[in-house]
């Protein structure tokens, strides 16, 4: 099969459009021929490395695939593998939840699999979707309906998840409140935007490109705010509120915490999935313990949660912003634009 892959950590100079033997599944796994894949910024994370990251090489990015079943591995002994899909067929179109939980712990059993003992995600400990193929649990597969785009699916999967976990299950987001998104162009923020509106909230975008900031509007944002107009943008997150203060931020940078912080209300809660701007900052505590703060951190979803926000995707209900597809050879220039922060919404792969 073709594939982008690396055998070693760096820039997107490593990574290499190659041929690899075609995956065959093992029990309990499905062969997916893979139509599309989605980028998403773990990708970069990955191929760059950090210390303790311990691969099998050569690694292949990517959390996000759609494609067609066609074939199955044995199926699993009775009681292994937890809610496996027996209602699936070779040729069904499928698109990929890249939360891989082992099925049989204690919380995979609960149906909280992103609490997993044993978690990995596709495509950053496990090889991923920059391929024509790929072998996964069936349990991990959501028929999609007939016709339905590939690039569309696998744009979605991730990031709707990631958004929808974080805002209705850790966030507890109710209609009437007040969200601030710290971030107009990515994908888990333009997923928020949406999320957000379909409950019912009102939603304050912090950007500083203009473009990306209109088309942040396009997807529902109300109130939009130019911080590189307004570098103190909690000045004009409180103004906007009529001073009383936002009920919950969407920080996924981290190196924003300390505005984050001062913009929220009394009892407020400031959401994270990530920290594309650092991992280490400080903050002013006085912040959280005064104003009964919480910070909430999420990461991905459970499966049940997957179905729910995908069947909202295949009904057209939420969309997730596209930006640029790539030819799979083309992958490293597809990371470069990711990685330049010139996008607005995912960049997907034709595969």
């Amino acid at each position: 099969m073709k594939t982008v892959l690396f055998h070693q950590h760096g820039g997107p100079e490593v990574l290499q459009y190659t041929d690899l033997p075609t995956p065959e599944p093992k029990p309990g796994e499905a062969l997916v021929r893979l139509r599309a894949a989605a980028l998403n910024r773990v990708d970069i994370f990955v191929r760059n490395g950090w210390p303790g990251l311990k691969l099998e090489l050569p690694h292949i990015n990517g959390a996000d695939g759609a494609g067609e079943i066609v074939a199955f591995g044995s199926p699993l002994p009775q009681g292994e593998g937890a809610g496996v899909r027996v209602e699936l067929k070779v040729g069904d179109p499928v698109v990929l939840n890249a939360n891989l939980g082992c099925g049989v712990c204690e919380a995979c059993l609960r149906g909280q699999d992103n609490l997993c003992r044993d978690w990995h995600l596709l495509g950053e400990t496990i090889r991923g979707t920059y391929a024509e193929y790929i072998c996964a649990p069936v349990r991990q597969l959501y028929r999609l309906p007939d016709g339905f785009d590939f690039h569309t699916a696998a744009a979605s999967a991730l990031v709707f998840q990631t958004a929808w976990h974080s805002l209705v299950t850790r966030g507890i987001l109710q209609a009437g409140e007040t969200v601030v998104i710290v971030g107009a162009g990515g994908g888990v923020n333009t997923a928020s935007v949406q999320i957000a509106k379909y409950l019912g909230a009102q939603v304050i975008v912090i950007g500083s490109d203009a473009g990306k900031l209109e088309k942040a509007q396009a997807l529902g944002a109300d109130i939009l705010i130019d911080r590189s107009q307004e570098a103190d943008w909690s000045r004009a997150v409180y103004l906007a509120t009529q001073k009383r203060g936002a009920d919950l931020v969407v920080d996924n940078v981290g190196t924003t915490f300390p505005l984050s912080l001062k913009v929220l209300r009394k009892g407020g809660r400031l959401l994270t999935v990530g920290n594309s701007g650092g991992p280490k900052f400080e903050i002013d505590n006085r912040f959280v313990f005064a104003k009964h703060l919480s910070i909430l951190g999420s990461t991905m979803s459970t499966r049940a949660e997957f179905d729910q926000v995908m069947d909202l995707v295949t009904a057209g209900r939420l969309r997730p912003a596209m930006d640029q597809t790539f030819e799979l050879k083309d992958a490293a220039a597809a990371q470069i634009r990711l990685e330049s922060g010139g996008n607005f919404g995912k960049i997907t792969l034709s595969i």
